[in-house]
């Protein structure tokens, strides 16, 4: 980066390949062999072998469900485990354990590949979802900042979304009915997803509105479903890649938002999501050169659905209150993640690999019946817009 904030290696690293796991509810083979399989799958999509990749990267935190003991192989798979049921001698393996799991693990991967360190790295997510409720709480007492919360029934990021979601509501005047839209519009772009859990399972806005509620205004549907499955991404440099079969897609910049405050009542303020995510948006656009109208494929994260709206307003297509009116245009938001693709309320709770996933597929001409006219820039978001990280990827190296 320079002191501008921009990207020296943008256009120097690209993605060569990917594979993805089917998406179930929970497992069906242990988790650590899908990881393998699918990795081995994304090196032959990516044309190269198994002893070419020198480098590994991952992020394996967050079992979705609370209080259990976590092993790796089976409800995360780093990237040390990988290589070492792969037999591999890699000059370079890591795992991330920050905020914006999926972007922060593949643009660790972009910065050895583009420092020299690495050739070819392989980056995947494995998610796996135990039995049991979804972020249960196992806690029998609660201590430090906790006993403000918990014991009131602030447990578990449903319930932390309730809140800005229903301060967005009352502030400017949106309705549920407006964001039920925007979900049914997800789970149908998510029906027609290969790697979807609700592929051929559209709802309709009734299902949306009479949905059991969570945290009112959450709702079940609100929610991204915990699933297992994993995908992977072959990385390797822009001279590497013109040898190999797929079409690449050169990453062209990243941000990553940090979170400020020491309390989940802070972190849900609606303002503090706001505020703190314009500055991430800022990030993205001096690392990238980008503008919000020169990005084709907006891939906006919504592990919970009021989230689109708050990123639409971050990243600067909408003023501020304004995000849920401009969802509506269909021409405006044609390449968004609602859209196409599906997100993560479209497909499952894969964290950021929908988007990362989607913008790829479009930017490298493989989206199939869902490729759009114009897919030539695209950016990949994750996470809360002031808690999470965003990648921008072009078709072009420059």
């Amino acid at each position: 980066m320079t002191s501008a904030g921009r990207f020296l290696a943008a256009g120097k690293v690209a993605i060569a390949g990917f594979a993805h796991s089917p998406v179930t509810r929970v497992e069906q083979m242990p988790l650590g062999v899908l990881t393998i399989e699918t990795i081995k799958g994304a090196v032959a999509d990516a044309g190269v072998t198994l002893d070419m990749i020198d480098g590994f990267s991952t992020a394996s935190a967050l079992v979705s469900s609370s209080g259990r003991d976590v092993v790796d192989g089976i409800h995360t798979v780093s990237s040390d485990w990988v290589v070492s049921q792969l037999g591999l001698e890699p000059r370079w393996v890591v795992g991330f354990q920050g905020i914006g799991q999926v972007s922060a693990s593949f643009m660790l991967a972009v910065e050895a590949i583009a420092s020299g360190a690495v050739d070819y790295a392989v980056v995947h997510r494995a998610m796996h979802n135990p039995s049991g409720s979804y972020h249960a709480n196992p806690m029998v007492e609660a201590h430090g900042s906790a006993q403000w919360e918990a014991p009131q029934g602030m447990w578990g990021p449903p319930t932390y979304m309730a809140l800005p979601y229903m301060e967005y509501l009352q502030r400017y005047g949106a309705r549920r009915e407006d964001l039920a839209e925007i979900v049914v519009a997800q789970r149908e772009a998510g029906a027609a997803y290969p790697w979807s859990y609700w592929k051929d399972d559209p709802i309709t806005v009734d299902d949306y509105m009479s949905a059991r509620m969570i945290a009112d205004p959450m709702s079940i549907l609100d929610c991204d479903i915990p699933v297992n499955g994993v995908a992977a991404f072959v990385l390797t440099t822009a001279e590497r890649v013109r040898d190999l079969p797929n079409n690449p897609v050169y990453v062209r910049g990243s941000a990553m938002g940090t979170r400020r405050s020491s309390n989940m009542l802070a972190d849900f303020a609606m303002d503090n999501i706001i505020a703190g995510g314009k500055h991430t948006a800022s990030k993205l656009w001096q690392s990238s050169g980008l503008r919000p109208d020169e990005v084709d494929v907006p891939q906006i994260y919504d592990g919970f659905s009021p989230v689109l709206w708050f990123w639409l307003e971050a990243l600067g297509y909408a003023p501020d209150g304004q995000g849920y009116q401009f969802a509506k245009d269909p021409v405006a938001t044609a390449g968004m993640t609602f859209r196409t693709g599906g997100g993560s309320i479209g497909t499952g709770r894969m964290h950021g690999v929908p988007q990362l996933l989607e913008t790829y597929l479009q930017l490298s001409r493989r989206a199939g019946e869902r490729q759009l006219n114009r897919a030539d820039v695209g950016i990949a978001c994750h996470g809360l817009p002031h808690a999470g990280a965003a990648i921008a990827l072009t078709a072009e190296p420059n």
